[in-house]
């Protein structure tokens, strides 16, 4: 059980760790209907070319079963299904968001789209309702930065993983290039909060998501983490210049 006198990174403050995930819940629920433009608008659509590089390090095949957490809209679940597809099979697909607007999101995307092969359901990353050792691949993208534990949610991760199952996650990290670093820090820190008040008419959550990317944990110091959950072969692969980064690991 959380402790409320525990205090918790939530943006560009601590709030007590029980309050965590009703904030984040907020957010989310705010966004959810211009989330997909949002993203488009904030990254110049460059988080679709990371999305296809993270599915194409993925190599998903048929017969696979997949779990996409925190995978609110569904681009990442779309683009597995898609690159199964092309191989002339098909995967077992699961979403998997605590935010139910989200995967309202998504719901609609499928029906737009006629996918009929992803599951979605609502969960927590940090309690999976998820069998053990069940999934061939555990993929989250810019979704652990925002659990209140993350090594909750790596050893979750973990959990409903197979043996030789993959863990792949896509998420903003820290820019290693010099003087491109300040760049990004004032367009994050000043632009951001204002496109959200544009366009989501909410510039507190881009404030909140700008904030939570500033806290979240360099390269190295989350591969460490991910080696503390038990999983194995880890590998670092930094997308415009550390803007993004993918963190690949196997449970042995």
């Amino acid at each position: 059980m959380s402790d409320s006198r525990t205090f918790v990174s939530f943006g560009n403050r601590d709030v007590p760790e029980a309050e965590k995930e009703g904030l984040v819940r907020e957010v989310f629920s705010s966004v959810s209907g211009k989330y997909d433009l949002m993203n488009d608008l904030m990254s110049a659509g460059v988080h679709r070319l990371w999305k296809d590089a993270m599915v194409e390090w993925l190599n998903p095949r048929p017969g696979w079963n997949v779990l996409d957490v925190a995978g609110g809209t569904g681009d990442i679940a779309f683009r597995i299904a898609d690159s199964v597809r092309r191989r002339g099979g098909e995967a077992r697909i699961t979403v998997c968001d605590i935010n139910n607007d989200m995967v309202r999101a998504g719901l609609r995307r499928a029906r737009e789209k006629g996918e009929t092969a992803i599951e979605w359901l609502t969960g927590d990353a940090e309690a999976l309702p998820i069998p053990d050792a069940s999934m061939d691949a555990y993929t989250i993208a810019f979704g652990i930065r925002n659990v209140t534990h993350i090594d909750k949610a790596l050893d979750e991760a973990r959990r409903v993983l197979k043996p030789g199952g993959r863990f792949l996650c896509l998420e903003f990290s820290r820019v290693e290039a010099p003087g491109f670093d300040a760049l990004y820090e004032s367009y994050s820190k000043n632009v951001l909060p204002r496109l959200g008040q544009l366009i989501a008419h909410d510039a507190d959550a881009y404030r909140y998501l700008a904030e939570s990317i500033r806290r979240f944990p360099p390269q190295g110091q989350f591969a460490k983490m991910i080696a503390k959950a038990g999983l194995s072969l880890i590998k670092v692969r930094n997308l415009t210049a550390g803007v993004a980064a993918l963190h690949s690991a196997w449970k042995i």
